[in-house]
């Protein structure tokens, strides 16, 4: 059995994944709160923006983050227009290394106008050791990495994600 070819974002995308980002009444079945910043004292927020390849910010973009830290498997979705600020706003824990990679959260990201979503990983600035030994990550140019490392700011962790042009995320061929 193959694979189903990927299409093109139907008219179900708006309503049924990110409803709250285009004003329905409604919630979505899954949310960017993987863990509650009020229960867990171990949360952290992870945010940033998207922009296209000339730098325009992306309002309407769509990012699925996943994680598993050998303990806890995590799944978050939300849409950058659900945010007044036009950001993906996520909470979270901050996986653990498994497997002698460092930790990282595995993130796809869904627009208008693509046809094939893209995946990326986000590692986390303050793990340079593990950073180091990762071996996904050491494929990736010297230059480019910086381009999936998540910054420590005074909130959590700040990662931009740009689709094409001269800072372009490195996305991954899965």
């Amino acid at each position: 059995m193959k694979q189903t070819p990927s299409q093109t974002v139907g008219p179900y995308f708006a309503y049924g994944l990110t409803p709250e980002q285009y004003l329905y009444d409604f919630k979505a079945l899954v949310g960017n709160e993987m863990v509650s910043p009020m229960d867990d004292l171990n949360c952290i927020q992870i945010s940033g923006q998207v922009f296209d390849g000339e730098g325009k910010l992306i309002p309407d973009a769509m990012l699925e983050i996943w994680q598993n830290d050998g303990e806890k498997q995590l799944f978050g979705r939300f849409g950058t227009g659900t945010d007044p600020k036009n950001r993906y706003v996520f909470h979270t824990i901050k996986p653990k290394s498994v497997d002698g990679q460092a930790p990282h959260l595995s993130v796809i990201v869904f627009m208008r106008g693509q046809l094939i979503h893209s995946y990326t990983r986000l590692y986390f600035e303050d793990e340079p050791g593990l950073n180091a030994k990762d071996k996904i990550l050491n494929q990736v140019p010297e230059d480019r990495r910086n381009t999936i490392i998540a910054k420590k700011t005074s909130n959590g962790y700040q990662m931009d994600i740009h689709m094409q042009g001269e800072n372009e995320t490195v996305f991954f061929d899965i």
